[in-house]
């Protein structure tokens, strides 16, 4: 029982860390990074935008996929805990 409830969270995560990388905007900024650096660096709002948020959930989320899928190949591979 304990094995499905880690087999149902490993695929929510990744299907919701799938979800948030598609989200997210890529890096690309074209020259933004030459002339544009110091507007970012010390902007006001540098940790409330929403693109800092996705980073910060999809960072969390692909932590708790990582952390399951080891602890669920421990179950399964090796023959429990």
């Amino acid at each position: 029982m304990f094995t499905y409830i880690i087999v149902v969270l490993d695929i929510l995560s990744c299907i919701a860390l799938v979800a948030l990388v598609i989200t997210q905007e890529g890096n690309d900024k074209g020259l933004g990074v030459i002339g544009g650096g110091a507007d970012t660096f010390f902007g006001k709002e540098k940790g409330r935008t929403m693109e800092n948020k996705l980073k910060f959930f999809t960072t969390v989320v692909a932590i708790a996929f990582a952390v399951l899928t080891v602890l669920l190949f421990r179950i399964l591979a090796v023959g429990g805990i």
